[in-house]
């Protein structure tokens, strides 16, 4: 991009920002905003999984954004951690296993009593199987998966929701699931070392020289929680790389047990 291009670019940007913000009156005004702009001030969120992997690179970008922040998990040291990190004054630990319902509730009171109400959830907690296969499947294992991923995310929705509703606020419920992303969470699953799971990652996806990081998901986050997809309503953002779009995502399995021979 030339420099021409690029203030070209800026220019349709503060004429873009200036429409939509009737208080900026003149361009200057609105270029001052636009540059000074926090995407997420005056907004309060919770983030589950907060203290590690996607959710404490979320926690980051959206205190960096001007959010007031509950990062709610079970692994205490680290969630203290990241709050020392970052400023108790902009973000609070709050212990919640989102398998019982009543801390995620006790959690969303929490947010309300501490900051006034609840602008974002963010449901990022979950947890991953051992990749037994179905015939050495362990329900204990799979009720374990469910609640998290299903039940606990279910509650989230549920008790953010109804806080939202409540005090009326337009508020953002945004739910996540990532295996790709070098987590720890990810990288104890599957035994693998970060720079593994990067490197398997860009060689499976479309989108080359880009390798896939937490702070890209938590980016996502941002703008879903944002002002900017005010319009955006139960939609599903995929940021693979168009790893879901390849055949070459799809492994060969061989089900000689079972009678089948299945091959890509």
């Amino acid at each position: 991009m030339t420099k021409q291009e690029a203030l070209i670019n800026v220019e349709e940007k503060v004429s873009r920002f200036q429409e939509f913000h009737t208080g900026a009156s003149t361009k200057q005004e609105a270029l001052i905003q636009l540059m000074s702009k926090q995407r997420l001030e005056g907004k309060v969120a919770i983030v589950t999984g907060g203290a590690s992997g996607i959710g404490a690179e979320t926690v980051r970008l959206f205190s960096e954004n001007g959010a007031l922040i509950v990062a709610a998990d079970i692994q205490d040291e680290l969630g203290h951690q990241l709050v020392a990190s970052i400023g108790s004054e902009k973000v609070s630990y709050r212990h919640c296993d989102v398998r019982d319902e009543k801390q995620v509730e006790e959690t969303v009171n929490f947010a309300l009593e501490k900051y006034g109400r609840l602008d974002i959830m963010f449901s990022n907690a979950g947890t991953v199987d051992s990749g037994s296969g179905i015939l050495n499947l362990d329900l204990c294992e799979f009720d374990n998966i469910m609640a998290v991923n299903v039940r606990g995310v279910a509650a989230t929705i549920k008790h953010a929701a109804r806080a939202m509703v409540a005090n009326k606020v337009r508020g953002s419920i945004i739910c996540t699931a990532s295996v790709a992303v070098a987590t720890p969470l990810t990288c104890t699953a599957l035994n693998m070392e970060a720079d593994e799971i990067e490197a398997t990652g860009c060689d499976r996806s479309n989108l080359k020289g880009v390798i896939l990081k937490a702070r890209h998901i938590a980016e996502a986050a941002l703008f879903l929680a944002s002002d900017d997809s005010v319009y955006v309503s139960g939609h599903n953002l995929v940021v693979d790389g168009g790893f879901t779009a390849s055949k070459s995502c799809f492994p060969c399995y061989k089900f000689d047990d079972l009678g089948l021979n299945t091959t890509t």
